[in-house]
């Protein structure tokens, strides 16, 4: 595909995006997409809204995977374009649009000529909601085409185009979602006695939680602790006699994660008991595993893009972005790496506007990576 073509793909399925496990159009699109590239050593199946693409090799030893992620975010799009949106309340601020334009992409260059190796392509549903690919993992959606290898990319609105990056190790954080409700007894504000404060209670809760990171976590180790939003009360004279707190976790291990989630749940039952409330902590991690990329298929990956003469590579630096890839590579030794797209605006943003440039540079440069593995 040459970039206009790779361009036009990318503003369409730009202007449909769909909630994790809804992505019902987008799905559509992609079946048009690969059916104009069918082969007939390519076979096709979906789960849910996902879909897999497997390439029969003429003499496979394995298989290669190559996962592109498919879902929007509940974003009102603040970009001004002639590819906006249309659906209302929802975009493609992830660049998971880039993602599946670079995944069809390769696919199409991958099947020019019949490779030697099994190749599969996923384009997984549900990555910012669901983690679905641990669904599709523990369904056993994969069967037999679960590869031997797994490769995929984030874009990255603060490297430039023509760059990447990645590292060996941990890559981005595990996360969990945290949701807290507290239950006391409302009242007049005149006579606080007689109540049982959640603003209180759920400050005091907030506040204690910020000495998990400072106190029970190893100060060279990374966690964060964030709250988002806090919700109480009705009126400037009524004491709150509920409130609903949500949050999320990030740390480089999963032990870590499991011990943090420990302390918030401890730190709520003692605020149960402090404020004689009730105090309801849920906590939900599902598949947003720590990124951990594998030493020697990322060290294959590195050697090979520090030798292209046009790909400005560079180790990176890890970080507290969650990415539930992070749970099919504690299954399939693999690689996740950045590709830099230069946007003003940075990723999750209303505004948030990647450089279209960067689409024909990954599918040129890592098509000649996924060739390279066809020995």
């Amino acid at each position: 595909m040459i970039q206009e073509q790779l361009i036009q793909i990318r503003r369409q399925l730009h202007q449909i995006p769909e909630i994790g496990l809804e992505e019902e159009k987008t799905q559509k699109y992609l079946l048009e997409m690969i059916k104009s590239i069918n082969k007939e050593y390519m076979e096709c199946r979906t789960w849910q809204t996902g879909i897999m693409v497997f390439v029969h090799g003429k003499n496979p030893n394995k298989t290669i995977g190559w996962r592109a992620d498919i879902d929007g975010l509940p974003i009102t799009e603040e970009v001004h374009s002639d590819f906006k949106s249309v659906h209302a309340g929802q975009m493609h601020a992830c660049g998971h649009d880039f993602h599946m334009t670079i995944g069809l992409g390769l696919l199409e260059q991958m099947t020019l000529v019949q490779p030697e190796n099994n190749y599969l392509f996923l384009f997984q549903p549900a990555e910012e909601n669901e983690a679905g690919g641990m669904l599709m993992y523990e369904a056993d959606a994969f069967g037999s085409w679960l590869p031997d290898e797994f490769y995929g990319l984030h874009v990255n609105p603060d490297l430039p185009v023509g760059k990447m990056t990645t590292k060996v190790g941990t890559l981005f954080a595990a996360t969990c979602e945290v949701q807290i409700t507290l239950k006391g007894k409302g009242g007049h504000a005149a006579f606080p006695h007689d109540s049982n404060d959640m603003i209180v209670a759920g400050m005091s809760l907030v506040q204690q939680a910020q000495t998990i990171v400072s106190r029970n976590v190893n100060p060279v180790e990374g966690a964060v602790v964030t709250f988002g939003t806090f919700n109480a009360g009705t009126a400037t004279n009524v004491i709150a006699g509920d409130a609903t707190i949500s949050g999320t976790i990030r740390t480089l291990t999963e032990e870590m994660n499991q011990l943090t989630q420990v302390r918030i749940r401890e730190i709520g039952e003692g605020i149960a008991k402090s404020f004689n409330c009730e105090v309801d902590v849920f906590l939900d991690q599902k598949g947003y595993l720590p990124v951990i990329n594998n030493k020697q298929t990322t060290e294959k990956f590195i050697a090979f893009m520090e030798q292209e003469p046009n790909v400005v590579f560079e180790e990176a630096e890890v970080a507290m972005t969650g990415e539930d890839f992070g749970y099919l590579l504690s299954k399939v030794p693999g690689t996740m790496f950045w590709l830099g797209v230069d946007s003003p605006y940075g990723l999750h943003s209303a505004k948030f506007d990647p450089n279209e440039e960067a689409l024909s540079f990954a599918v040129e440069y890592i098509g000649h990576f996924l060739k390279s593995l066809d020995k």
